[in-house]
């Protein structure tokens, strides 16, 4: 018997089955843990954001929202935490990192390396985006890891929106091919 898939396992959660919510859980706790760490920097706020998750998850709130052909199932399900990550943020008042505190951050505090043990999923990740442009990777970082909007990006880099967008779009797209090459993710 084939293991199911992501969207099969999300039309079950749909349907309020615990046995789905835990297998996808168990599929991507890992990661959304790591992702949600890389924008908190904090142990608990990482974990109450994919709580959070995965209760809306549950709850239908954003469930039904998944469009099979509008993408990767765990693309969504990483934006809803990154967009969970953001709200925390907001509401905390986490200070920001600037990007050239990266890597001294990294060294100061447990990086995701030390959180993560899925080390083949974190190595791939970390390979696609290093061959993206340095502008790439900063648009990315940015984005994804600070939860800044893109109208913000503009103005701290002081370049136009437009740039901005088709920058991450950009990045994005390669990401995903990379990845894809690389062999992703079990979304269908």
């Amino acid at each position: 018997m084939s293991k199911p898939t992501d969207y099969e396992l999300y039309e079950q959660i749909c349907n309020k089955d615990k046995a789905a919510l835990e297998t996808l859980y168990n599929r991507y706790e890992k990661l959304l843990y790591s992702f949600a760490y890389r924008m908190m920097k904090d142990q608990q706020a990482a974990e109450e954001v994919m709580q959070d998750v995965f209760i809306k998850l549950w709850r239908g709130k954003g469930a039904g929202q998944y469009m099979k052909e509008r993408g990767k199932f765990s693309s969504w399900l990483l934006t809803i935490t990154r967009n969970a990550s953001i709200d925390l943020i907001r509401k905390k008042k986490v200070q920001e990192v600037d990007w050239d505190q990266r890597d001294s951050m990294n060294e100061e505090m447990p990086g995701v390396e030390e959180v993560v043990t899925n080390k083949e999923e974190r190595d791939q990740l970390r390979k696609a985006i290093d061959t993206l442009p340095d502008e790439q990777q900063r648009m990315i970082c940015l984005f994804y890891f600070q939860g800044l909007s893109q109208r913000e990006i503009a103005e701290r880099c002081d370049i136009p929106l437009g740039t901005v967008k088709g920058r991450v779009r950009l990045a994005l797209k390669k990401l995903r091919e990379h990845l894809d090459e690389k062999g992703g993710t079990t979304d269908e």
